[in-house]
């Protein structure tokens, strides 16, 4: 049954144009083609990358997030409660009001202390600044030398300026080394994400990223068994482009550096657009959907990579929505709004909050935001004016 589903599964005519088949792509001592056995090497290249990236966070990128001033907040430790971590670690890191009550007995303490546990605890499993810091320097380290390694084996390349070279002698097409080397590099670090992702840090769009690195291995996969390296290497080099700008943003928004951030979003934003709207379509979009057609008669391979180019298509689209509506906001408030794929930690208002009601229960006033110009002090001394702020936002004449 296995050498049946492999014969059907290929069949020339689903890989190749009419009129050739799989006598016509035998190899020669000079001429050789793309053979899907070549795509197993990913997989241990990817193992070397994933060990180069953990000496390059731990050697490099954790020493300079230090020395550029990149430090990682102090958070209060959970204390060490078995009913609470067993819960916390089976059941549910986010308990409703219910629940909460329920443990509340079994522990015996006040809810509100369990809600504090809770959140201390959550906020210890996020991720650190320097950790998201490393994370951002490794993958803007990769994408700068893949986009560079992208120009460099192009440059020379008929296709890259004129895009109907793209299916001359279609799809017999010889595969250059430099192709070959170029492929492998883009496959194995794909792969490698995919093996890092229980250690990386997790967003909100955890699930998303699964799927876009598995639909991204997919098509470059796809594209080197298909023989459509000339369009697979277009479409590389496309996307590297502004992803080059992408992640160095990251990296000034954890130094803090507001407005360097903010130039370089604009920045990965025009690119962005620019490359994923206009020069993809015309690049890629229109080069598959009618230049090849000048060439060879649609047959299934042809339908299923412009479905698949499509689909790609569809997702630049919705990203460029959700950046545009960034830009928007950034022109109307002066910043760049806050991305909504990071998990925040959940702050200091609910632990200061809390702080003040066990203050307030112990008999104990408290005051926040104490200076010596006009508001109460701790240490009692008098204001320099007649009103006391209180805590809950109230002037009182003295």
């Amino acid at each position: 049954m296995a050498r049946s589903l492999y014969e059907w599964l290929w069949q020339h005519e689903f890989w190749l144009p009419p009129g050739i088949t799989w006598e016509d792509m035998q190899e020669s001592e000079d001429t050789h083609y793309p053979q899907p056995r070549d795509l197993l090497l990913s997989i241990p290249f990817a193992l070397i990358l994933v060990v180069i990236r953990y000496a390059f966070e731990r050697a490099i990128a954790l020493p300079l997030s230090s020395k550029l001033g990149v430090r990682d907040k102090q958070r209060p430790k959970a204390q060490p409660n078995p009913v609470l971590e067993t819960f916390y670690s089976t059941r549910c890191k986010n308990p409703q009001e219910g629940e909460l009550l329920s443990l509340a007995k079994q522990c015996d303490l006040p809810v509100r202390r369990v809600q504090k546990w809770f959140r201390r605890r959550r906020n210890m499993d996020r991720p650190r600044l320097s950790k998201k810091f490393s994370e951002a320097c490794w993958r803007f380290t990769f994408y700068i030398i893949s986009f560079f390694t992208g120009l460099a084996v192009l440059y020379d390349k008929p296709w890259l300026w004129d895009h109907r070279e793209c299916w001359t002698g279609y799809p017999q097409q010889p595969l250059q080394p430099s192709l070959f080397w170029y492929y492998m590099l883009e496959l194995s670090f794909y792969w490698s994400l995919v093996f890092t992702l229980p250690f990386d840090v997790k967003r909100k769009d955890f699930k998303e990223q699964i799927i876009h690195h598995a639909a991204t291995i997919f098509l470059i996969s796809f594209s080197y068994c298909a023989n459509y390296i000339r369009i697979g290497t277009l479409v590389m080099v496309i996307h590297d482009a502004s992803d080059c700008f992408l992640e160095p943003t990251k990296i000034f928004n954890y130094m803090k550096w507001k407005k360097t951030c903010d130039s370089l979003f604009m920045i990965f934003s025009a690119v962005f657009l620019v490359s994923r709207l206009v020069i993809y379509p015309y690049t890629v979009l229109y080069n598959t959907y009618y230049y090849s057609m000048e060439i060879f008669q649609p047959f299934f391979g042809y339908y299923f990579v412009n479905a698949l180019l499509i689909i790609l298509q569809l997702l630049h689209v919705f990203w460029s929505c959700l950046i545009i509506h960034m830009v928007y906001k950034f022109i109307l408030q002066g910043t760049m709004e806050k991305d909504m794929r990071s998990d925040t930690e959940e702050s200091d208002k609910d632990e200061e909050r809390d702080q003040i009601r066990e203050k307030e229960e112990n008999g104990i006033p408290y005051f926040s935001n104490v200076r010596s110009n006009g508001y109460i002090q701790r240490n009692g001394s008098e204001p320099l004016d007649t009103r006391a702020h209180l805590a809950n936002g109230h002037a009182k004449e003295r």
